[in-house]
């Protein structure tokens, strides 16, 4: 197989705003992945949390050489020895995973999703996400978002309370909290779940730091509201260890690795009787029409990342009446956008 990779800023709509950072972009490195006339596109979308930049992923596939690759169904060969060539660089091995699948796809003619064996309609209504930002944005991005039908919102600041009652002065659609790991009293965090549940929330994610595991057992036994882990929840093997702790999981391509890796955190998620969100960074419709490709699959789908900026070069999944569809075109299923 024959590797090319170019760098690519996001420009987002509105400053993207968590608990404890703000950020107006977010740097991303497209893949492309060729074999017998055919490419497959991944995407690494890497905001500085994930600990990956542009630089580091530059680095990690001047290592590779996917010309040894000369059958790219020996998927699992090549991904563990993507994932074993260095530590972390979570993101850029998922854009090669999420490539290598596309190619996949196109040889065989066929979307994941059917390979896969899962039904399309099957797919959840996505949330869009409403950061945190002052009452007068906070109002805007609500009516911005007004074609879907759920809302995602992040918590974590001494303004939560202000920010729910703001939306709901626009809007009574469920609400999906996430605290990003910004509480950090149990019994705070006990009322606050309390008072959230009164007013339409449907989930808490993530309410305290990832290794705070006993406080997040502690709440779960207490709150009304299902407790769902992200950064406790990075690959496959933290999943076990969370049974009792979150009632689910929420799964991201680029701290995961990729589709690979996704697909097994899911089937173990199901196995504990735990709960499946899909989510996402903001990315461009590539890595989020591959994951869309596993949304049959997920209980709630957060997959608005390419919403969320004004310089997408793909088209691919599709939103109908606020359900994200996986696109029926082979592998992933995104083209590029024609550029004049």
């Amino acid at each position: 197989m024959q590797l090319r990779f170019s760098p690519l800023t996001l420009e987002l709509r509105h400053a993207f705003t968590l608990a404890a950072s703000s950020r107006t972009t977010t740097p991303a490195m497209l893949v492309e992945l060729e074999h017998d006339g055919l490419t497959g596109y991944g995407e690494a979308a890497m905001p500085p949390y994930l600990g990956d930049t542009q630089s580091t992923a530059t680095a990690f596939f001047g290592c590779l050489n996917a010309s040894r690759w000369t059958d790219p169904f020996r998927t699992e060969e090549i991904l563990a020895e993507i994932d074993a060539l260095v530590p972390g660089n979570t993101a850029a091995k998922a854009a090669l995973d999420i490539a290598l699948h596309d190619w996949i796809g196109k040889k065989l003619g066929l979307p994941l999703h059917k390979l896969w064996g899962l039904d399309a309609a099957r797919a959840p209504v996505t949330s869009f996400t409403i950061g945190i930002a002052t009452p007068e944005i906070v109002r805007q991005k609500t009516r911005e978002a007004e074609p879907y039908h759920m809302l995602k919102v992040k918590l974590g600041r001494d303004t939560d309370q202000q920010l729910i009652e703001t939306i709901r002065e626009i809007t009574d659609k469920p609400l999906l909290v996430d605290a990003n790991q910004g509480w950090t009293d149990r019994e705070d965090a006990l009322r606050m779940s309390e008072w959230l549940a009164a007013r339409g929330v449907v989930l808490i994610e993530q309410p305290f730091a990832k290794t705070a595991l006993d406080d997040t057992a502690w709440l779960r036994e207490r709150s009304p509201l299902p407790l769902i882990a992200d950064e406790s929840a990075q690959r496959l093997t933290d999943v076990a260890r969370l049974r009792g702790v979150f009632d689910g999981i929420n799964i991201k391509l680029m701290k995961c690795t990729g589709l690979r890796e996704a697909h097994r955190m899911i089937t173990a998620a199901r196995a504990l009787e735990m709960k499946v969100m899909l989510g996402c960074m903001t990315e461009t419709s590539c890595a989020i029409s591959a994951a869309a490709q596993l949304a049959p699959l997920a209980d709630w789908a957060d997959l608005d990342g390419a919403l969320l900026i004004t310089n997408d070069p793909f088209d691919g999944a599709t939103f109908d009446n606020g359900r994200i569809l996986p696109s029926a075109r082979p592998g992933i299923g995104v083209r590029r956008r024609v550029t004049s």
